[in-house]
């Protein structure tokens, strides 16, 4: 069962349509704020700090489009906030364009309320389920530091380097965090890392 409660941004330049997303999700237990045009959204975002974004993508000011490209140039403080488009445009350029853009879902108007209640649930129930499941795992702090480099790119060598450690020392540390996360790889145990926000590359 979902915690009720979470916030929701909505971003939506038509008044009557918000009107109506913020009714229906409130009546769903969703702690619903407005927005509307993107310029207005971007500054709610920085201030209310939602646990998910709802926005239109036709918008004066500022298009969706923009928003979530600036949102995106914030880099890791909120790329695990989920944002979903809504919008009527229905054809497939845009939802790539959306999507190429990282947006996490898309919702065509007229909006089906009970598919939309589902995405957001499932969305914040992903997020929901990486914090348990990062709570779980317990790392130390040169795993992490060790990780975080190999995250990077960077190889044992480099990282010892960096680090002022013997390349022995990284490998024991990255081998031990790749048991923790049960990853065969360390290319794999810093995605698993990454994704549950263990480690910030």
């Amino acid at each position: 069962m979902l915690e009720t409660g979470k916030k929701v941004l909505c971003i939506e330049d038509d008044r009557e349509t918000a009107a109506l997303i913020a009714e229906e999700l409130a009546e769903r237990g969703y702690d619903v704020h407005l927005a509307h045009d993107g310029r207005e959204g971007f500054a709610a975002i920085l201030k209310v700090q939602p646990d998910l974004v709802l926005s239109d993508i036709s918008m004066p000011v500022m298009s969706g489009f923009e928003l979530l490209e600036q949102l995106t140039a914030l880099g890791p403080r909120f790329r695990n906030m989920p944002f979903v488009f809504l919008t009527a445009l229905t054809d497939r350029d845009n939802e790539l364009k959306g999507r190429q853009r990282g947006a996490d879902d898309y919702v065509t108007k007229p909006i089906d309320f009970d598919r939309l209640d589902a995405i957001i649930t499932a969305r914040l129930a992903g997020i929901a389920r990486n914090e348990l499941w990062s709570k779980q795992v317990d790392l130390n702090e040169r795993e992490v530091e060790t990780l975080t480099w190999a995250a990077r790119g960077k190889t044992s060598a480099e990282i010892a380097q960096i680090l002022g450690l013997s390349k022995r020392t990284v490998d024991f540390h990255i081998d031990n965090a790749r048991e923790k996360l049960g990853a065969a790889t360390r290319v794999e145990a810093a995605i698993k890392a990454a994704t549950t926000r263990l480690i910030e590359p």
